[in-house]
Parts: structure tokens; C-alpha cells; sequence
């Protein structure tokens, strides 16, 4: 086995394609008007390192207590770990690598960015070792996840966040879990996919309402924010129209959800159109808010 080949296969471990979670270190500078500011930008950037480091060392790390299970699902038995592509002593020893170069990153920005790193990696490994498997914990803590990238780019950063900005981090992490979680309940009860143990307990009406219950609380959370974007009336008009095309998404992202298509949903964002532009459309009045 080559050392290119294991190097490889240690990068799919990694998950790239969740690493687009971590771009949300960037929320609440852009929130705040100051991200294009070089010195921001920096410490932006370094925070989203950090992030990325840290949740390659939780993915390794989860991948490693789940072999022997991921060996005999018909899909994450692909995985490198459970292929055999990437040997299990280089794993054991590129974890802990990972979480050691993600609090180097951390510190050079400020001790505030490391705290909230070392939180992501202790809570983040809580979940991984057992609260995974336990109803509603397995929520909260995948929205914990969400909030301390939001509240790392805004210490990164140096600036204040609002209550409704982080309610609506937090809120929208649950809607995306909670449908993400609906949807592979229903595939696994079609016989199309394998679930995972907590599925066990919870019920499809239950993951319905979730998500539901999020979705509006999440509307009203993100309106009371984007009145409240500005100095003035005329200010944060830009970003009081982005409550339009803000709905629209959630109606659509509901759509996809209640399809049973939500299992995947960095895929979801990436791949639908319709989805990708009112998404852009949204951006676009909102950052007009910020900045105009």
C-alpha cells in the first residue's frame, strides 16, 4: 500500500464534502458588515482551518468506533476504514494529530478560538463515543456542533452576535438534522437503506413535528434578525425583502424533506437548482443589507 494512496484515503476519511459546514464561521462577520476587512478575512480563514482540522479528527475517530458495524452496511462499508484502504494505526494516530494541529491553528488567532475548538472536539467525541445513540441528545448535540462554528467565526472575528442571530443558527441546525434524520426513517422503513441505531427510537410523525416545529420557529427568528439588520428603516430594507426568498427555501428544502431526499444534505444544496438559486437570491438581499 502506497503512501499516496493511504494519504488519500485518509483525505476521504476527512469527509471534504462536510467541510462546507464550517463556512459558517463566516455567519457572523458577514452578518456584521466586516468580512471583507484583510484582518478579519484572516482570522476568518484561520478559524475555518481550525474547524476543518477539528471535525477531521471527530470523522476519523467516529469512523474507528464504527468499524465492525460500517463493515457490514452495504454503503459505509466503502468508507476507507472499513475498505481497508486506510490502515486502523494510521488512524488511530492521524485523530489525534488532527485535534493537537486544530487548537495550534486555533491559537494563533486568539485563546477564545481555542476554547471554542476544544468545546467542538470534547462535545463533538461525547457524541461520536455514545450520545449518538440517544434520542434527542443526538440532536442537541449535532445543533451544539452548529453554534460553536457560528459563535468561533464571531470571537475569530471580535464581534458581537444578536439573540436572533443565534437562534436562527441554532434552529436552522435542527430543521437540517431533524429532516435529515425524518428522511433516512423513511428509507429504512422501505427497505431501501440500513438505519442507524438511534432511528430505533424515534417514529416518523415524532421526526415530522420536529422539523415542522423548527421550520416555523425558524422563520420567526430569522424576520425578527433581519428587521433588526441596520441602522435605519431604509438601512435594512435589502435584508427585510431577504425574508422572501428565505421562505421560499425553507418551503422548499421542507419539500425535499417530506420526498424522503433529505439524507444528504450538503448534497441537496449542491445539486438543486431551484434550491441553489433561491439560496442565491436570498444571499444576495441579504448581504444588500449588510453592506448597502
Amino acid at each position: 500500500m502506497s503512501t499516496v494512496s493511504v494519504a488519500r484515503a485518509l483525505l476521504v476519511t476527512t469527509r471534504p464534502r462536510q467541510w462546507i459546514k464550517n463556512l459558517l464561521v463566516a455567519a457572523a462577520p458577514m452578518a456584521a458588515g466586516v468580512i471583507g476587512r484583510p484582518v478579519v478575512l484572516e482570522k476568518v480563514l484561520i478559524a475555518f482551518v481550525a474547524f476543518v482540522l477539528a471535525s477531521s479528527a471527530v470523522y476519523v475517530v467516529n469512523d474507528l468506533l464504527d468499524l465492525e458495524i460500517d463493515r457490514t452496511h452495504p454503503k459505509k462499508r466503502r468508507r476507507p476504514l472499513a475498505s481497508g484502504a486506510l490502515p486502523v494505526p494510521v488512524a488511530r494516530v492521524a485523530a489525534p494529530v488532527f485535534g493537537v494541529l486544530a487548537l495550534a491553528v486555533a491559537a494563533t488567532c486568539n485563546w477564545a478560538l481555542v476554547g471554542l475548538t476544544a468545546i467542538y472536539l470534547v462535545s463533538s467525541l461525547m457524541y461520536s463515543i455514545r450520545l449518538k445513540h440517544e434520542a434527542i441528545l443526538d440532536l442537541a448535540f449535532i445543533v451544539i456542533g452548529f453554534l460553536l462554528r457560528a459563535l468561533a467565526g464571531a470571537v475569530a472575528a471580535d464581534v458581537r452576535t444578536s439573540t436572533w442571530f443565534v437562534l436562527t443558527t441554532g434552529i436552522g441546525a435542527l430543521f437540517v438534522i431533524a429532516g435529515k434524520r425524518y428522511a433516512e426513517l423513511e428509507l429504512a422503513e422501505r427497505g431501501l437503506t440500513t438505519a442507524r441505531p438511534v432511528l430505533r427510537h424515534y417514529t416518523v410523525s415524532f421526526l415530522r413535528f420536529v422539523w415542522t416545529m423548527a421550520a416555523a420557529a425558524l422563520l420567526v427568528t430569522y424576520s425578527l434578525w433581519a428587521f433588526s439588520v441596520g441602522s435605519g428603516v431604509e438601512d435594512s430594507l435589502w435584508s427585510q425583502l431577504s425574508v422572501l426568498p428565505f421562505l421560499l427555501v425553507l418551503l422548499r428544502y421542507a419539500l425535499i424533506i417530506d420526498r424522503g431526499d433529505a439524507g444528504e444534505p450538503e448534497e441537496i444544496v449542491l445539486s438543486d437548482r431551484l434550491l441553489l438559486g433561491l439560496a442565491v437570491c436570498w444571499l444576495v438581499l441579504l448581504v444588500g443589507g449588510v453592506y448597502l
